[in-house]
């Protein structure tokens, strides 16, 4: 590790993370066009980021940065994989790793793991159901598309915010900064589907504003304290999105982690660790 990866890394424990959050994202929401305007055209050449794909083309039409980082695709930009039974990639990015879930871990990074009870918000029978199962880590990059969809259809059981830090969450920090995706702020979604149980975990970040979904609209609640949302016909009209369907979004980059049960699914033949993804692409299929 050189000096600069070195201050990098000191820098990610010793920065106010929700601070710096708030402030970069409140520039995110200025709608002066002297700002927005040079700020987003920067982004695009500095990311290289292919606006033939959006729905709105130029760029310094989006009333502020976020409007433009969040930007929805034209038609027919992203078709959903026609295998029946296929489980689709929830999101642009790369894979960050895949796998089984061993011991109750997820792999990070050599020499890295997780427990999939704290990424979960330490709850005990929600994480029962994926001991032994699967798992897939999405990461969006900042030229990606930066919505998440649903891998499969599926019935909304709850919902939760878990609060922490907010480290970077690229590949240098994953393979440094022990238990990543377990310490950072996340919002945990849980579905019941044709495929069992399944778990969509978006992960902050480093200045990642906020995070929402389309159920719950900004999930950031005003004391960062563990909170549980419960979704059932006994409280009110159940939540079904099918499969393909936008779930939330990252108001600035992070990570979506995709969790199933034992024998429930099988890897796309291959994908791996660095494989570049887009949403709507067959992530695996349905365990024979």
């Amino acid at each position: 590790m050189n000096f600069k990866e070195r201050l990098f890394l000191a820098a990610q424990y010793l920065l106010p993370h929700h601070a710096l959050s708030r402030l970069i994202g409140l520039a995110a929401e200025c709608r002066a066009e002297w700002f927005k305007n040079p700020l987003i055209s920067w982004f695009v050449r500095r990311y290289q980021v292919d606006m033939s794909e959006a729905e709105i083309g130029n760029p310094h039409a989006y009333e502020h940065f976020n409007a433009f980082f969040t930007r929805t695709l034209r038609d027919g930009a992203r078709p959903l994989d026609s295998m029946p039974g296929a489980i689709l990639s929830p999101a642009d990015g790369a894979i960050s790793q895949l796998g089984p879930i061993e011991h109750g871990r997820i792999f990070q990074a050599k020499g890295h793991s997780f427990s999939v009870l704290e990424l979960l918000g330490g709850d005990a029978e929600m994480a029962a159901p994926f001991m032994g199962g699967q798992f897939a880590t999405v990461y969006l990059s900042p030229k990606d598309y930066h919505r998440v969809h649903m891998p499969l259809a599926g019935t909304l059981r709850e919902m939760v915010y878990v609060p922490g830090r907010l480290f970077s969450v690229n590949g240098f920090t994953a393979e440094n900064v022990p238990e990543l995706f377990a310490r950072n702020e996340r919002v945990v979604c849980l579905f019941d589907t044709e495929r069992g149980p399944m778990a969509v975990v978006l992960v902050g970040a480093m200045i990642v504003a906020s995070v929402e979904t389309v159920w719950a609209g900004l999930v950031t609640p005003p004391k960062r304290a563990l909170r549980h949302f419960r979704y059932g016909e006994a409280t009110r009209s159940p939540i079904q999105l099918d499969k393909g369907a936008e779930l939330g979004r990252f108001k600035l980059g992070s990570t979506a982690i995709v969790l199933f049960g034992p024998e429930q699914v099988r890897w796309a033949e291959g994908l791996a660790a660095g494989s570049a993804v887009r949403m709507g692409q067959q992530l695996a299929a349905p365990q024979a």
